[in-house]
């Protein structure tokens, strides 16, 4: 097993098969965002990116859009709601942006995607932590029901 060596990267398998959607799906943005400003960091401010970094900037951009496309792909249509309409919308916006600044290396494009990005992760850290709030209450009532077996 690769991970026994690697005592990081054991933490980080652990924690993501343990960890609830919700948290997931905040492993996930913050994946994008790293991705995202590693991208932008490549690109000096004349909106060139050397020779040199070219390969390791569309490695960083395709990350970002597969990340993307695991959020998008997560999407519950059926139960979702106009929630679920909207994030699709922006998934496939934020596809189309990244698409685009693969190309034109535009600053401007990766970094309001970047904004918008951190803005979702924002919410689904306050979504998700009152989901666990709600969840260990729940877990903490003196209710003899219990769902464990």
């Amino acid at each position: 097993m690769a991970y026994m060596n690697n005592p990081y990267g054991a933490y980080k398998q652990a924690s993501v098969k343990t960890a609830s959607q919700g948290k997931l799906i905040v492993m996930l943005y913050e994946g994008a965002i790293s991705h995202l400003e590693k991208a932008i960091k490549l690109i000096d401010e004349n909106g060139k990116i050397k020779a040199s970094s070219i390969e390791e900037y569309g490695n960083q951009i395709q990350k970002v859009l597969d990340i993307i496309n695991e959020l998008q792909m997560s999407l519950n249509m059926d139960e979702g709601g106009e929630i679920a309409k909207n994030l699709l919308a922006l998934y496939i916006f934020f596809n189309k942006q990244l698409m685009e600044a693969t190309v034109s290396h535009d600053k401007k494009i990766l970094t309001s995607v970047h904004d918008m990005l951190k803005e979702l992760h924002e919410s689904w850290v306050q979504a998700s932590n009152s989901t666990a709030n709600t969840q260990s209450t729940m877990q903490g009532s003196s209710s003899s029901f219990n769902i464990t077996g």
